[in-house]
């Protein structure tokens, strides 16, 4: 938790790692901002690139998150741990990456091919 989410939430003070560490277990690293725009910026210096989410009634929040998040998957009012193969339509995962480019050696159209899903709940969970 950084200072302002401490005074609203029980828990422990986010140290300086805590925003770059995947925990692999039930714990949050909270961080409070003052719009969206802070929330990309510390997005930016924090993500993976893997999979982000926002929550929020804001269509003009909403817009920005999703323009200017940069992560292969962008979640609005949903659940990021919908990010999966199966979830998508695209059967068996057999790796996950977070790179933009992951072609190596010759290339044909397919292989310069990237996406960014954007993901639009109501509060979904999976």
């Amino acid at each position: 938790l950084d200072e302002t989410a401490a005074a609203i939430i029980p828990g422990k003070r986010a140290g300086e790692k805590d925003f770059d560490t995947e925990f692999l277990d039930y714990i949050l690293a909270v961080k409070c901002v003052e719009d969206v725009k802070e929330a990309v910026a510390h997005i930016a210096a924090h993500s993976t690139g893997h999979s982000e989410a926002i929550v929020t009634r804001s269509p003009e929040a909403e817009r920005y998150f999703t323009a200017n998040v940069d992560s292969a998957a962008v979640y609005v009012n949903a659940s990021t741990r919908f990010t999966d193969g199966g979830e998508f339509g695209l059967g068996c995962e057999m790796g996950i990456s977070t790179q933009k480019l992951h072609a190596r050696g010759p290339m044909g159209l397919q292989e310069l091919t990237t996406y960014k899903y954007i993901i639009h709940g109501n509060g979904h969970i999976r």
